[in-house]
């Protein structure tokens, strides 16, 4: 079985897209990632995203976010709990039975270009990250004039 895709009929339209081949072999391929935390990921406006996990059990202290070049991830750390203890004053937690995973976890997200975070808030046991794309002014869409005069700076 091929585990890659010939992506070369492609380039003959699309310029500047082949790191695009690269990102889809990767994400098609098995990762190591576990499905711990759960997560949505939320369409809020045109040009708006939100993650949000589940991360019951933490603190914002046990939580890291870092953003780094096209890459997010949200790295969650937890001290170690015996479930059960024969000396109770050396903990005040005594678990007869742990259903909540406060187990530590790694979760990493590509972010597409010019999608940057907003901003990273908890609320009752989520963990919610705001991000944006923001496309520079000089890469947005501009009219370009046949003849050399350009729509843009119309006073010269």
């Amino acid at each position: 079985m091929l585990n890659s895709t010939d992506f070369s009929p492609l380039y003959r339209s699309f310029i500047g897209f082949d790191h695009l081949a690269g990102l889809i072999d990767k994400a098609s391929q098995p990762g190591k990632q576990s499905s711990y935390p759960p997560y949505n990921i939320e369409l809020l406006a045109e040009n708006q995203y939100r993650i949000t996990m589940a991360i019951a059990g933490f603190s914002e202290e046990d939580i890291d976010i870092e953003s780094k070049d096209n890459g997010l991830t949200i790295v969650g750390t937890k001290q170690a709990v015996t479930i059960i203890q024969k000396d109770v004053s050396k903990s005040p937690r005594q678990f007869l039975h742990q259903g909540i995973a406060e187990r530590n976890f790694e979760r990493k997200f590509q972010l597409g270009e010019h999608v940057k975070v907003i901003s990273a808030f908890m609320e009752n046991g989520l963990l919610h990250v705001d991000l944006e794309r923001q496309v520079p002014e000089v890469l947005k869409p501009r009219k370009i004039a046949i003849n050399g005069k350009s729509l843009l700076n119309r006073d010269s």
